[in-house]
């Protein structure tokens, strides 16, 4: 196990292409050109040698490309003990080239460990590597200490510049990952809400068409037990059929108010008011108003789902519907004048299946929905903020 805490070492993003400019790629290149140039130049033009040097030096300077290129990658990939390994190599490259006369290369060898070892590694590992790499380039240059020095200075400086960099690059690289990562979850949470609402829609729509199929089939089964005329089944059945052409037109619009084209609030709970007897629509609060989608739809839900509950418990009653704008909300009450019977399956709190299922979608709404029994009838209100 590496004893060096990786939270030390630039993260590979940092060391990564991402985030640099083609300038900045071409000016790297430009720099290795330059010393790849540098050493093969010395090398070339080198005199004060033996042959045996001059012929040594081509299989040096690839045994330098070579390692320098390798440890190159393994501190990409984060690998402590084989850069270690390599880095030390090319120290011993640069340690060879100056015993052999090779003063150049050993310069440029020296210097390039200690810049790459201070932006690559560790901080625990660079230090003693820069240390080691400038302490060679020190001895080679004895003889000027002031140049020494200052070349040195600027050196651990250039280094250290290069790591900033390096890790400003890489927390760039990871706050720009996070905010990918942000938008593909938000994007997801989109995508399943919006299935959400379809799945929600499409289930209002199916159980209010239906439920109002199953009263007039009901009726039209117990007619028929009875022996009762054909023209009182037929009406019953002409009913249903009724109100499944009517389901079809209700996911029509609700398909289409998913797609955004919905008409207006008050249109359609006139057009809802129009096919039910004996109700009556009011609208207060300053005249029509723009209202989200989901709030919209929510009272057209509510509003068919009670006036279906009259027909169904209350038939024949009068039923007020009222619609109200507030400031911040919208409000729907519809009030029936009573039954012949009581309200069997609807309780205070919405206990009908349908109410039920309207009263959790008004709080997904942050809004609220109560339903029960007051002194002549029923009563049903919603109300949703906008």
């Amino acid at each position: 196990m590496n004893s060096v805490k990786w939270t030390e070492w630039p993260s590979r993003e940092a060391l990564s292409r991402e985030g640099v400019t083609r300038a900045r790629r071409m000016l790297a290149r430009a720099v290795r050109l330059v010393v790849v140039a540098v050493l093969v130049w010395t090398a070339v033009t080198q005199r004060d040698v033996s042959d045996w040097a001059l012929i040594f030096a081509p299989v040096l300077l690839i045994a330098s490309a070579a390692a320098a290129w390798a440890f190159f990658r393994t501190t990409l990939d984060h690998r402590l003990w084989p850069s270690l390994g390599l880095l030390a190599f090319l120290v011993g490259t640069a340690v060879l080239a100056q015993w052999a006369g090779f003063a150049g290369p050993a310069i440029v060898l020296w210097c390039g460990c200690a810049v790459s070892a201070l932006e690559r590694l560790p901080l625990a590992a660079s230090v003693p590597a820069t240390a080691v790499a400038l302490t060679g380039f020190a001895v080679v240059n004895n003889d000027a200490w002031l140049t020494t020095a200052v070349v040195a200075i600027g050196l651990c400086l250039s280094g250290y510049v290069l790591r900033l960099d390096a890790e400003a690059r890489g927390s760039a690289q990871r706050a720009l990952e996070q905010e990918r990562a942000a938008r593909a979850a938000e994007a997801e949470s989109a995508a399943l809400a919006e299935r959400s609402r379809i799945a929600r829609e499409i289930h209002d729509v199916l159980a209010h068409s239906l439920s109002a199929q199953l009263v007039h089939l009901e009726a039209a089964r117990l007619l028929i037990e009875r022996g009762a005329d054909r023209d009182q089944i037929l009406e019953r059945v002409v009913a249903a059929r009724g109100m499944a052409r009517d389901g079809l037109d209700e996911t029509r619009q609700a398909l289409s108010a998913l797609r955004g084209e919905m008409t207006p609030l008050e249109d359609f709970l006139r057009e809802l008011v129009a096919s039910s007897d004996g109700a009556t629509l009011t609208v207060g609060g300053g005249g029509r108003r723009a209202v989200p989608a989901e709030a919209s739809q929510t009272v057209r839900r509510v509003a068919q789902e009670a006036l279906t509950n009259v027909r169904k418990h209350a038939p024949g009653a009068k039923t007020d519907v009222r619609l109200e704008y507030g400031t911040g909300e919208v409000a729907l009450e519809v009030r029936d004048s009573g039954a012949s019977r009581p309200h069997e399956e609807l309780t205070v709190s919405g206990g009908g299946y349908g109410l039920l299922g309207m009263k959790e979608r008004a709080e997904l709404l942050g809004g609220t929905l109560e339903a029960g029994p007051y002194e002549e009838g029923f009563v049903v209100k919603l109300k949703v903020p906008v």
